[in-house]
């Protein structure tokens, strides 16, 4: 009989799965809402949901029947930290393993291969692997201390910078920016509907593109803000290439969805050469979601095949 194996990815704004034979042909893909825990209590079913309803969509897509028990399952969590919080998620697979969504990247970016993963989405993070396998992890400390250099990061700064000119009295095109992308009427509102929850973490996230393109056309201040978050992720590349003795030339693999904008990979480009001029970026081998499979093919015991993607 045949053991099928699943890899997926739960990240701040959405799950991707994938299934896939033994040989690493994907057969199927499911996608479902956020996973991470942040903010979320003792009954929350959040990151449950989550997996579970991507992992039953890739398994439907698979032509997989529902009862269907896979050989394993690795599932990358983004803020996790060893335990779940709200309900526990139930997977049918023979082995199933939770891990920090850091390590699916890396996996993904360089096929078990030494190289420093750069991930910048809703959140950030860094982490480096060696060739001997010792891992870091730097930076992932939270929308509250962390963050910088990602969509969150970037709205936060903006969001801060046109509350200070409020407070100075200043009119500038910032706070206008602001008011029209989330259609309140003062900064305050804005400031009311985040802490309340009206708005959350992935909404306020999406507020990084429209600042993106205001960059483009040629606000600075903006364009600064970007600069910063950056360096900010460059210096944690420079950090966890130094931890793990990656060297001087090291690669350096940027993936998330803040990284799919040409102005984002531009300025990590530029920071990154300037801290550390002999890095080698690299485009990551697959995405996180097939680390994962990567993974999990591997906490199984069998040799780790090619992946045959096929169509997204």
């Amino acid at each position: 009989m045949t053991e099928y194996y699943a890899g997926i990815d739960g990240g701040q704004s959405s799950t991707r799965a994938i299934v896939a034979a033994p040989d690493g042909h994907i057969l199927g893909r499911g996608t479902a809402g956020p996973a991470d825990e942040v903010g979320e209590g003792p009954g929350s079913s959040r990151l449950a949901a989550a997996l579970e309803g991507a992992l039953e969509e890739a398994v439907r897509a698979a032509g997989l029947p529902p009862q269907t028990r896979l050989g394993g399952v690795v599932a990358g969590i983004s803020g996790y930290e060893g335990r779940v919080r709200g309900r526990p998620p139930v997977l049918a697979a023979e082995r199933t393993l939770l891990l920090h969504d850091a390590p699916i990247a890396h996996a993904g970016a360089f096929g078990f291969g030494p190289g420093v993963a750069v991930l910048a989405g809703t959140g950030s993070v860094v982490y480096a692997c060696n060739a001997r396998g010792e891992p870091v992890t730097l930076g992932g400390w939270g929308y509250l201390f962390g963050d910088d250099g990602s969509a969150f990061g970037l709205a936060r700064a903006a969001l801060r910078e046109a509350m200070r000119d409020a407070d100075a009295g200043v009119a500038r095109g910032l706070q206008a920016t602001v008011l029209e992308h989330f259609g309140r009427e003062s900064l305050r509102e804005v400031a009311r509907a985040v802490y309340s929850g009206e708005i959350g973490r992935d909404s306020l996230a999406a507020f990084a593109r429209p600042l993106v393109r205001a960059a483009e056309s040629g606000d600075e201040r903006v364009a600064v803000l970007i600069r910063d978050g950056s360096m900010a992720l460059a210096i944690l590349a420079l950090y966890a290439a130094q931890h793990v003795g990656l060297g001087p030339t090291p690669a350096v693999a940027c993936l998330g969805g803040f990284f799919d904008d040409a102005t984002i990979r531009s300025g990590f480009a530029q920071a990154l050469r300037a801290l550390l001029p002999g890095a080698r970026l690299t485009r990551p081998l697959h995405a996180p979601v097939v680390g994962a499979l990567l993974l999990a093919y591997r906490e199984a015991g069998i040799p780790v095949p090619g992946i045959e993607e096929g169509p997204p």
